[in-house]
C-alpha cells in the first residue's frame, strides 16, 4: 500500500482542525478500537487535534486480518504517522491506554530511532514494560475471556449477554490479549528524548502505583505520574480531566504536572 493509503487505513480524525497547537495520535486497549478516543478527542479542544488509530480486524477494518503481535502493530502504526511528522507538521504526541500504551511506547521508540522523537508519550492504565505479571487470559475458553472483560468493567453486561456480539467482540479481545500477554520487552528499551507521563486509575486491578511508576526507567527525560479515581477504565469518566492533565504537560514541554487536578492528585 501507498503512505497516504495506509494513513487512511489507520487514522481517524474525529475534530479535525487546523488551529491545534498540537496532535495527539491515541492507542486503544485490547479489544478496543479508535472510537474510544471519540470523547478525549472533544475534550482535548484547542490545544491538540487527536489521530485515533484504528487497529485492523475491526469496525471499518474488520475484514482486514489481526495483528498478532505488539511489535507488528507498532510497525505498521508508525508508517501510518509518517504522514503527520516533519520539520512542517505540529509536533506528535502519543497516548496509549492499556495494550495501546505499549504500542504507544514501541512507537516512540521507532520515532526515536528515526531521529524524530515523539513530543511526549502519556501511558495510561499500563504497568511498565519491564515489569512482568504471568498472565495468560487468551488461553481461556470463550466464558473465561467473558469474565475477564465483565471484570474490568469496559462492558456493560447486557452487551455481552448477546451470542451474536460476543461471536463478534470475543475474537478481537483474543487476539489482542494474545499480542499484549506475549509481548516482551527488550533490555534496551529506553527513551533518550522523550518525556513520559503515566496516568492509572487508582483501583485498577491490572496496574499497582509501583508498576506504573517503573516507567520512569524507560526514559532519561522527564517523567510524571497522574492518579484518578476509578478503575482499568478511569478514562470514560474522568476524559475531561485527562484532558487537562494532557494539555498542562503539553504546553509545559515536561512530564511533571504543574498541579494536581481536583478529580486525580499528581505524583511527582
Amino acid at each position: 500500500m501507498s503512505g497516504r493509503t495506509v494513513t487512511e487505513a489507520w487514522v481517524r480524525r474525529f475534530h479535525p482542525s487546523p488551529d491545534h497547537a498540537w496532535r495527539l495520535a491515541c492507542f486503544a486497549h485490547a479489544g478496543g478500537a479508535a472510537s474510544a478516543f471519540h470523547q478525549l478527542s472533544a475534550r482535548l479542544g484547542p490545544a491538540a487535534e487527536a489521530l485515533c488509530l484504528q487497529y485492523p480486524g475491526r469496525h471499518d477494518r474488520h475484514a482486514e486480518p489481526f495483528l498478532t503481535e505488539v511489535r507488528l502493530m507498532a510497525d505498521q502504526a508508525h508508517e501510518a504517522l509518517r504522514a503527520w511528522r516533519g520539520p512542517d507538521e505540529r509536533p506528535l504526541a502519543l497516548f496509549g491506554h492499556s495494550m495501546g500504551a505499549i504500542v504507544a511506547f514501541e512507537v516512540a521508540l521507532r520515532m526515536e530511532a528515526e531521529g524524530l522523537p515523539a513530543a511526549h508519550l502519556f501511558v495510561s492504565g499500563r504497568r511498565a514494560p519491564s515489569t512482568h505479571r504471568d498472565e495468560r487470559v487468551h488461553l481461556r475458553d470463550d466464558n473465561g475471556l467473558v469474565k475477564e472483560i465483565l471484570a474490568l468493567g469496559g462492558t456493560e453486561p447486557e452487551v455481552l449477554a448477546d451470542a451474536s456480539v460476543r461471536k463478534l467482540i470475543l475474537p478481537v479481545v483474543r487476539n489482542d490479549y494474545t499480542a499484549i500477554e506475549t509481548y516482551r520487552c527488550p533490555s534496551v528499551a529506553l527513551l533518550d528524548r522523550t518525556p513520559v507521563t503515566a496516568l492509572v486509575g487508582e483501583s485498577d486491578p491490572k496496574a499497582t502505583l509501583d508498576e506504573v511508576g517503573a516507567w520512569a526507567d524507560h526514559t532519561a527525560d522527564d517523567f510524571g505520574l497522574r492518579v484518578f479515581g476509578g478503575g482499568h477504565f478511569y478514562l470514560a469518566d474522568r476524559a475531561a480531566e485527562v484532558a487537562t492533565a494532557v494539555t498542562e504537560a503539553l504546553s509545559v514541554g515536561r512530564a511533571a504536572p504543574v498541579e494536581a487536578l481536583s478529580a486525580g492528585r499528581a505524583v511527582l
